[in-house]
């Protein structure tokens, strides 16, 4: 793959409007990126603006066969690590305060080609140590002059 790609994100979010966390709001981020493969792993960086806040987080993805790590620099802060059939814990730093994240990721599936890179990851969320939701989070990068790039 090239190494300036666009990327998508699906996934669910909790938000504090939620007064029924058990109706997630789906989110997707769509974004300019940069694709390195590096010791048998795939990073992809890219940037986050939060509306409402001037500053810039910075997002590093870094994606082997069975885990992923996300690392977010700036308004919020957090290293996320999936890793199929193990629980990991991480404080999730927000501009609206920190919340202590448990991600229990149960599958993590990937297809590669030349030009794409497909990822799906199920996981049960944790926050201040109580189960919230099952989720999943689905990830599409792909070389930015490929034309065909589907949302």
């Amino acid at each position: 793959m090239k190494k300036d790609v666009l990327l998508k994100i699906s996934g669910m979010q909790f938000t504090a409007d939620n007064n029924d966390l058990s109706d997630p709001e789906p989110i997707e981020i769509i974004a300019p990126g940069e694709y390195y493969f590096k010791n048998g792993k795939h990073y992809i960086l890219y940037d986050e603006f939060m509306e409402g806040f001037d500053s810039v987080t910075k997002n590093v993805l870094k994606l082997q066969q069975d885990s992923l790590e996300i690392t977010k620099r700036g308004s919020s802060n957090v290293h996320m690590i999936f890793e199929k059939d193990k629980k990991n814990m991480t404080c999730y730093t927000t501009p609206f305060g920190s919340l202590m994240m448990g991600i229990d990721a149960r599958s993590i599936s990937i297809q590669e080609s030349e030009e794409e890179l497909h990822a799906q990851i199920e996981y049960a969320l944790d926050v201040n140590y109580e189960h919230l939701a099952d989720c999943s989070i689905q990830l599409h990068v792909h070389a930015k002059d490929q034309g065909d790039f589907s949302l």
